[in-house]
């Protein structure tokens, strides 16, 4: 193993493949410091100009932009305030204090080294246990498969914030455009209505594109009268002393690897995100704390937490895609989406079958962080120029490069029309509060699922197989498991919401 990841590491610093590399890490930093283009949206906007690539470059340039996204958050989070991207929401609450206390440097340095020592040790779980994981999921037939689809799927649509229906609502929605196409095993057409576009069904990409960054555009244009800018003439002194930052990061090595384990735990399950990784990381750091009341003060603990959880997620979401070909996120769904357009199918034989693609991943992880560390040292003050420029400059450019990136998958106008449907869908759920989110993962998994049960059943119709089969049944169980907690928790949120109301009226 080590052996092909030193020659991994020799491949992917060859100019052909770094200088992709360093693109995509410059391209996630700007996307993840512009508030309102997401990491999602940047990768989006990045893959059609992989298509022509060799598949390691074109994954090289996805891999730097998600290890880019991530670090570039942090400087208008820490800077501004405003997260740059949903990952640093928790940066901005110790980040944005200590930077108006006068260290905006250090705020910045500390969620910039954070990020990189939480990336590399999450590098460490991502080389150690993938092929494992892989080997583990080789023992999975097709009773395996789509009970653990069934998990994912499950879990999405149970920790939906708001409203558990609206979560299964979405879930159901993504299942169903699935089925409108020719039928994946048979290849039977269905639901086309006699119509040709109908009949070719929709492809993953156009459908993300459109709920995704369509639907971002469109409600950030509507909240874009309330959004704070950076004087651009007033540039801060990001100036530090690195030694002294990289101290208060190792001295408190607890935290640092406590962090760490909550990103790349959360990474590992489907569709959750770093944004719930930043959050939970920051509420674990406060509570272990033994100072919990000087959190959101201006504090390093907060920032050390909030960053170094938020990276280490991409190497466990990138775990999730290689072991088992499930995206971890929104960002890797992209990821999967690339890696079957050039051929390669992610799974448990992924590492078996493409040995130079997975190492590759592996190297390209681990060089993207150096690489991010030498960009932002060079660009931080060039990224705050960029938050400044007019919405009505910046939305028009991202819809015009991703129209271009749906026409560009296979050179048909459908895709687009597929892309203005999709974006209006995704704008009216985020408009009525359904997520998005399991929307997403039913369009990724619909196919799968349904391949999974009809090979399941056509090789023995028994459906008690989906219970008796040890890791099916295990599965199976965690989805109910999944289901009944999330129950739990909503009622418990209502009940005390419920107590919470009578005694605000009473105070008045």
């Amino acid at each position: 193993m080590l052996s092909q990841l030193f020659a991994s590491l020799a491949e992917v610093s060859q100019l052909k493949f770094l200088l992709p590399l360093i693109i995509g890490t410059w391209a996630g930093l700007i996307g993840g410091a512009i508030p309102g283009v997401t990491i999602t949206m940047t990768i989006i906007l990045v893959l059609p100009f992989t298509f022509g690539l060799d598949p390691l470059q074109g994954l090289a340039a996805m891999t730097g932009v998600y290890v880019g996204g991530c670090a570039g958050g942090l400087v208008t989070a820490a800077l501004l305030g405003i997260p740059g991207t949903p990952a640093a929401i928790a940066t901005t609450f110790d980040g944005f204090p200590m930077a108006r206390k006068g260290e905006p440097g250090r705020a910045v340095w500390l969620g910039t080294w954070a990020s990189f020592f939480g990336g590399l040790l999450g590098a460490v779980f991502l080389i150690g246990l993938t092929l494992p994981l892989a080997r583990f999921a080789l023992r999975f037939g097709p009773w395996e498969f789509f009970s653990l689809f069934i998990f994912a799927l499950s879990m999405v649509a149970g920790l939906t914030e708001q409203s558990l229906l609206k979560g299964f609502i979405s879930g159901i929605i993504g299942l169903a455009i699935t089925v409108i196409g020719s039928d994946p095993i048979m290849g039977t057409p269905r639901l086309d209505f006699g119509s040709e576009f109908l009949g070719g069904g929709f492809q993953f990409l156009p459908v993300l594109i459109g709920v995704f960054a369509f639907a971002q555009i469109m409600t950030d244009l509507e909240k874009a009268g309330d959004s704070r800018h950076l004087d651009a003439q007033t540039s801060p002194d990001l100036s530090v002393s690195h030694p002294a930052v990289v101290w208060e990061i190792l001295r408190r090595p607890v935290l640092l690897v406590w962090s760490t384990l909550v990103g790349i735990l959360i990474g590992v399950l489907p569709a959750i995100g770093s944004s719930a990784a930043n959050v939970m990381a920051y509420d674990q750091a406060k509570k272990i704390s033994r100072h919990p009341e000087k959190f959101g003060t201006g504090i390093p603990e907060g920032i050390i937490a909030a960053e170094s959880s938020n990276n280490a997620n991409v190497g466990g979401s990138l775990v999730t895609i290689m072991a088992f070909g499930i995206p971890g996120d929104a960002v890797t769904a992209v990821m999967l989406g690339a890696m079957i357009i050039h051929g390669i199918q992610p799974g448990p034989l992924f590492i078996i079958q493409q040995p130079r693609v997975a190492y590759g991943i592996f190297a390209a992880y681990i060089l993207a962080h150096p690489v991010m560390m030498i960009l932002q040292w060079v660009g931080a003050r060039f990224y705050l120029r960029i938050v400044t420029v007019p919405r009505a400059i910046l939305f028009p450019v991202v819809l015009v490069l991703c129209t271009v990136g749906a026409f560009a998958l296979n050179n048909t106008v459908d895709n687009v029309y597929a892309l203005l449907i999709f974006g209006v869908l995704g704008y009216l759920m985020v408009k009525f509060g359904f997520p998005l989110a399991p929307l997403i993962l039913g369009v990724i998994l619909g196919d799968e699922i349904e391949k999974n049960l009809i090979r399941a059943l056509m090789t023995d119709p028994d459906p008690w197989l989906f219970l008796t089969r040890p890791i099916s049944g295990v599965l199976i169980a965690l989805s109910a498991g999944s289901i009944a907690l999330a129950l739990w928790q909503h009622r418990r949120t209502q009940a005390r919401l419920a107590r919470i109301e009578p005694e605000a009226e009473t105070d008045f």
